[in-house]
């Protein structure tokens, strides 16, 4: 059973997660042969005071 974390900022809509989940599901099935069913995808949300890129938060830009 696949497991894949997506990790990404904060701000997508409901119905972005939705598509970005069933693509992924679609994709990993495809490209390992496993069924959707038992493929599980977990979104996990940052703020941008949580994330930085090149030692300056995301925030504070």
């Amino acid at each position: 059973m696949p497991y894949i974390t997506v990790k990404m900022l904060e701000g997508r809509s409901e119905d972005q997660k939705r598509s970005l989940v069933e693509k992924v599901t679609q994709a990993v099935s495809e490209t390992t042969g496993a069924p959707e069913e038992k493929i599980v995808v977990f979104i996990e949300e940052m703020t941008k005071g949580h994330y930085a890129v090149g030692g300056k938060r995301l925030s504070d830009q």
